[in-house]
């Protein structure tokens, strides 16, 4: 089904205003049914659209009167947002914004391409993805995480011991064609000596995929965090991770139209600023940074420890090597049959947005 670009915008509130961002996804009870689990996650979004309609229209307003750029800010199942509600840097910027939070890669790039959004955050896969998908994008800066943060995760009690036992059977990959978790999928079925025609793939987006893994609907599941996370609390088993598959760089992009605007221009500059101090104050401060991850998402704490600990915090500008490791992904997708045609990824880089902290 469509995801509709703007299904989970969620703008900025006041600091103090602690809502869930992965409403769809705290961990469900171990033996709860799949109908009572929807449920769940239905009433939880509609509680949370509930409470943010005025705060929309006090953050348009807001930039309307006071002549600031405002920008609409991609997010994939509340990270970045966490992220900066627990650094604070976005605290006094001279920009007005709000948050558009989406539970993958492919509906916020949906999203970006419409122009619903003016950045986005995503892994190195789904960025090549939208490009190919003609979404009018340049990639302005480079996050840095943890190859371990997403992987295939299997029931506790299968009898899948290894990459080479899916022959014959069904993989989900979250969230759509051109994700991290397809790239991570394909790798491993590679070094296993698997072909890919031995294994089904069907692709589902997470919080459907979470449900049915939950009631044990589905036998392995390549899926990223904080859904992987999630998993494997709720006693899945480790079948292989992205280490030696994965970058392990996710990226952020602007929109060509964002960029063509100067007052725009220069927030998505401001942004990164206080993006890159960000990750600097949760590096230096991970409990806190995990505790108020915790109040945000109403993750369980040991949850969100792993969570944060893993994933991309850091920020830095595009350098030549990242272009590099992202031509290698692009080629090999190319090769693989996971992008229809080859990206330049220099085309979609434009290194000269952002040169770093001031």
């Amino acid at each position: 089904m469509p995801v509709h670009p703007l299904a989970d915008v969620q703008p900025t509130e006041p600091a103090n205003a602690m809502s869930p961002l992965i409403p769809t996804v705290p961990i469900p009870p171990a033996h709860g049914t799949r109908r009572r689990w929807l449920q769940h996650m239905g009433a939880a979004s509609l509680g949370m659209a509930g409470t943010l309609s005025g705060a929309a229209t006090w953050a348009q307003t807001s930039a309307q009167s006071s002549g600031q750029a405002a920008l609409v800010l991609g997010d994939q199942a509340g990270g970045l947002r966490a992220l900066f509600e627990a650094a604070r840097t976005l605290d006094g910027a001279p920009f007005a914004w709000r948050w558009a939070n989406f539970q993958g890669a492919a509906p916020l790039f949906e999203a970006h391409r419409s122009g619903a959004v003016d950045t986005a955050m995503a892994g190195d896969l789904p960025v090549l993805a939208a490009a190919v998908g003609k979404t009018p994008l340049k990639i302005v800066a480079t996050r840095v995480g943890q190859p371990d943060s997403l992987g295939i995760v299997v029931q506790g009690n299968s009898a899948l011991r290894s990459v080479a036992d899916l022959r014959g059977k069904t993989v989900i990959v979250s969230s759509a064609r051109g994700s991290i978790s397809q790239y991570q999928l394909y790798g491993a079925l590679e070094e296993a000596g698997v072909k890919r025609e031995e294994v089904t793939v069907k692709f589902v987006l997470p919080t459907d995929a979470a449900a049915a893994f939950a009631s044990r609907q589905i036998d392995a599941w390549a899926i990223f965090d904080p859904y992987y996370t999630i998993a494997l609390q709720q006693g899945g088993r480790i079948l292989r991770d992205g280490r030696g598959i994965n970058t392990a760089l996710g990226f952020i992009t602007a929109t060509d139209a964002a960029l063509a605007d100067p007052a725009k221009r220069a927030a998505i500059v401001q942004y990164l600023d206080r993006l890159a101090r960000a990750g600097d104050w949760a590096l230096a401060n991970r409990e806190a940074y995990a505790q108020v991850y915790t109040q945000l998402t109403r993750l369980p704490i040991e949850a969100s420890r792993i969570i944060t600990g893993r994933a991309a915090i850091a920020a830095r500008p595009v350098t030549q090597a990242d272009i590099a490791a992202l031509q290698t992904v692009a080629d090999r997708s190319a090769r693989d049959g996971i992008l229809p045609t080859r990206v330049d990824v220099a085309a979609i880089t434009d290194a000269q947005v952002w040169r770093g902290a001031a």
